[in-house]
């Protein structure tokens, strides 16, 4: 394999210092805020330097607008490659160091992110993002951009990590896989759920980063059995090898930058096998190594080299429908990882044809009683309605007759807040991407 590095020479065009002790400021462009319309999207580095093409796809979600970088330790050095150095035209960015906690309640940061069309978390350590900002103001703002705003939002190494919903926090330090796998419960091994970062695209999922150097598959491999084992949900998990970035659509379709065929820069979609019927862990525990065979297949992993073009897919709404890669079976025996060549997962994901059918929606919205499902599908399809929060649990359940259709589904009993519709069919499920607004 062949090394490379970058070196990359900033100028910073404009920059300020703040007024309090708590943060740093550096400013690159307008100082004056503009709005545009940020077209959202996620953007997940795995922690070397960044590839260019998956930051202008990154850049460009911003719509000219204002980007911010937030990190806890460095200085400006995203400003010049940000601002000049990717012909993106942005109105301005600006990086905020903070220098602890106490920036998470500073007016100023706080009106920066509410005023941001893009931000990225810069690398460090994930446990000093999550101690300082959880369940603070800026988590708060942070979570109401990408809600309200459509921020696009991206990160890379320890800012990829605390970006999806389940998250190996680094509380107590760093871990590798041979820790992982002989212990899944050692102390170091912390997969947490607390609330932080929210962004649909990425509800029931958990990044790892530097997925190449050291091989990081075993740990990886245990975050999602420790998901599966304390939570029992099946989580998807997303890697990239250090060059490698995974740029996520509004539509959820993840595609894959990277420099292949030159280097092999590889993303992960690692996901519990759904042909397995009750797929968990054989032995998952204190104390003693993980088996988490079932057969050797207990994970189907596609693999995508990522390319200048961000050629390569994979549908985060419907697993089956990819594009560029290969299939993977991995499994764990008594502590050790295996892998072998595999195929598709058949569990009866939509169709091609079944999604030309999907285009529906739900009326009224925003609703206080009754909804109704209508738009262009074949409804015959439809077995069972769910609506789902925004943490991606099932709140309701409705079997689907032609009664039903016609009387709508009665909410009345949630309480007020923002949902999705989930309608399961004969071959999978499709979720509507449009918010149901609950008065």
């Amino acid at each position: 394999m062949m090394l490379r590095f970058s070196i990359i020479i900033l100028t910073t065009l404009y920059s300020i210092t703040s007024r309090s002790q708590s943060y740093t400021s550096y400013l690159n462009g307008n100082p004056l805020d503009i709005t545009t319309t940020p077209t959202g999207g996620v953007c997940l580095m795995g922690g070397a330097t960044e590839d260019d093409n998956a930051m202008k796809w990154f850049l460009e979600q911003a719509d000219g607008g204002d980007v911010l970088i937030l990190r806890t330790t460095g200085s400006d050095g995203y400003n010049d490659y940000f601002y000049t150095q990717l012909d993106v035209a942005l109105n301005s960015v600006e990086t905020i160091v903070c220098h602890g906690s106490d920036a998470s309640e500073d007016p100023y940061v706080l009106d920066k992110i509410e005023k941001a069309e893009a931000i990225w978390f810069a690398g460090g350590d994930q446990w000093t993002y999550i101690d300082y900002w959880r369940n603070t103001e800026v988590t708060n703002k942070i979570n109401a951009a990408i809600e309200t705003k459509n921020i696009a939002i991206g990160g890379t190494s320890a800012g990829m990590a605390i970006l999806s919903e389940f998250y190996f926090s680094a509380m107590n330090g760093t871990t590798t896989s041979e820790t992982a796998l002989s212990n899944p419960y050692n102390e170091t091994i912390t997969v947490d759920a607390t609330p932080f970062i929210h962004n649909e695209y990425l509800n029931n999922t958990i990044t790892d980063t530097h997925f190449d150097n050291p091989d990081r598959k075993g740990r990886l491999s245990t975050f999602l059995a420790r998901v599966k084992n304390d939570y029992n949900i099946d989580a998807l998990g997303i890697a990239c090898d250090e060059y490698t970035a995974v740029c996520i659509d509004s539509t959820g379709l993840a595609r894959v930058f990277g420099d292949y065929p030159n280097y092999e820069d590889n993303a992960y979609f690692v996901q519990v096998n759904c042909e397995i019927e009750n797929n968990n862990p054989e032995q998952c525990e204190a104390g003693m190594p993980l088996i988490y065979y079932q057969g050797g297949k207990a994970l189907k992993i596609y693999r995508i080299k990522g390319d200048t073009n961000g050629s390569g897919t994979f549908d985060l709404n419907n697993r089956s429908m990819v594009q560029g890669g290969e299939w993977l079976n991995w499994s764990i025996d008594e502590g050790v990882l295996i892998e072998e060549n595999g195929s598709a997962p058949n569990c009866g994901f939509v169709t091609n044809a079944d999604l030309e059918e999907t285009r529906f929606k739900v009326f009224p919205n925003p609703v206080s009683q009754k909804i109704q499902i209508i738009g262009e599908m074949n409804f015959n399809l439809v077995t069972t309605a769910n609506i789902i929060d925004v943490t991606g649990n099932m709140v309701f359940s409705r079997v689907m007759d032609e009664d039903n259709w016609k009387v709508g589904i009665d909410i009345e009993s949630l309480p007020q807040g923002i949902y999705f519709l989930s309608l399961k069919t004969q071959t999978g499920t499709i979720v509507s991407k449009q918010k149901i607004v609950k008065l």
